[in-house]
């Protein structure tokens, strides 16, 4: 390590070094107050000038971080936003966490991390450190960002360092955050991969340095796809189940109780969030451009957002067994958010089924839920009621389950409604089932 680096790093272990984190969104927002937290001073650069006065008057928008947190690193003025993105020259670590989603036709989108890229290609200084978290395919550090860093005249490794480490956000997590969670740390050259891995070391406890950005980059594809693979299968067993009378859920307790070899996973709606829907088509693009074809991972991400549809298909069959007319039902969706306790609607399974049974045309179509207060189906706002109840509940001719969120009575709410379709085992524990219609029951 040559004496630069060593100045670099004596700055960062003395926190004289200034962090910056480009996008405050929900893996950016939490590493940035992290860092202010630990005594670093923290600028944080964000587009959307509403998230950049919410937070400079100590307003918290991110479920994950504590509100009194937020209050007290911008008050000691150790944290503030901006949307001046000359400012990255004060900076001597910069965090890239922008938004990667795809394209209409499913191919990756990554013009979030260009722009950030020549944001701070324009305003760089020497002996920045520059590490990119967003998801993405193999490739993307080494062949897109540094390219457009190094277009400021400046050279990786001796003017600058660029490595990649993937984010691993768990919302709604109450037990792996931002400082406890392992990270995986990948750079350009050794000394981008050492400083990379000092500078996050000064929030996270346990890091994994591994030798280039693209094992980083294909180590968290390998980390999501793995979960929708292991998700579509379950998907899939559990709709042959409901075919020949078998309790899907019942097989995957049983198979858990294998020590070795076997971990359970369960079915559901379809997934959401930002990554598990994602990462198999960034996987499947770059593989089509080494003519390559990702057959089974492509099959995996198909059966998982078969499953909305599926869903509808099984409140539809409810709706006539009662001999309603789709236009005269009365549907009620308990759960928007993508998962449980979130307040996380990205690429919700449960929107897609509101949005999927309005194309039915289905009579009223209302929905609850405590952490997501609006919604947009066919340019139609809709806003959550205020509160379940055992008299609202009657209202409706059927009650769907898409988000098993802690907060719900699900002795009340099967008591109360006319039918449940349950797609999260939310209704476990309820004895009388005469009314409840589980995914993968095999009824």
């Amino acid at each position: 390590m040559n004496n630069s680096v060593n100045e670099i790093k004596e700055r960062l272990l003395n926190k004289k070094s200034t962090i910056g984190v480009i996008g405050l969104g929900y893996v950016g927002l939490p590493l940035a107050i992290e860092f202010a937290r630990k005594g670093y001073q923290t600028i944080g650069f964000e587009i959307d000038a509403v998230k950049v006065d919410l937070l400079n008057r100590s307003v918290n928008y991110i479920q994950d971080i504590d509100d009194d947190l937020v209050e007290q690193v911008v008050n000691d003025k150790i944290f503030e936003a901006t949307t001046d993105f000359s400012r990255i020259k004060e900076c001597d670590g910069i965090f890239i966490c922008v938004p990667t989603p795809f394209t209409p036709n499913k191919d990756p989108d990554i013009s979030f991390i260009i722009r950030a890229a020549e944001d701070i290609s324009a305003n760089m200084k020497q002996g920045q450190i520059i590490i990119l978290k967003s998801t993405t395919f193999p490739g993307t550090t080494e062949k897109y960002v540094l390219p457009i860093l190094e277009k400021s005249g400046m050279k990786c490794g001796g003017d600058f360092y660029l490595a990649f480490s993937p984010e691993r956000i768990d919302p709604g997590n109450k037990v792996w955050k931002t400082d406890n969670t392992p990270i995986v740390v990948g750079g350009v050259n050794e000394d981008s991969t050492e400083l990379a891995a000092i500078m996050h070391g000064l929030v996270v406890g346990k890091i994994k340095k591994v030798s280039t950005p693209s094992i980083a980059e294909m180590e968290k594809l390998l980390e999501n796809i793995f979960r929708s693979v292991n998700i579509a299968l379950v998907n899939e067993l559990a709709k042959l189940c409901d075919r020949i009378g078998i309790n899907i859920w019942e097989v995957v307790d049983a198979a858990s109780t294998k020590p070795f070899g076997f971990m359970p996973f369960y079915p559901g709606p379809g997934i959401g969030g930002h990554c598990i829907l994602i990462d198999p088509y960034y996987l499947a693009w770059m593989a089509r451009e080494h003519d390559f074809v990702t057959n089974f991972i492509q099959l995996a991400a198909e059966i998982n957002e078969d499953m909305p549809f599926y869903v509808e298909s099984m409140a539809i069959r409810e709706i006539a067994k009662q001999d309603i007319s789709l236009k005269k039902a009365k549907v009620l969706i308990l759960g928007m958010a993508f998962k449980k306790d979130v307040d996380d609607l990205r690429h919700s399974p449960a929107l897609k089924v509101a949005e999927l049974l309005s194309k039915d045309n289905i009579g009223t179509i209302d929905y609850y839920d405590p952490y997501i207060p609006k919604i947009r189906i066919h340019d139609v706002e809709y806003e959550s009621l205020p509160e379940i109840s055992k008299v609202n509940l009657k209202d409706y001719d059927l009650t769907i389950i898409t988000t098993n969120h802690s907060a719900f009575d699900y002795e009340m709410i099967c008591k109360h409604s006319k039918m449940v379709v349950d797609t999260r085992n939310a209704c476990i524990e309820i004895a009388d089932r005469s009314n409840i219609v589980l995914l993968g029951e095999g009824r």
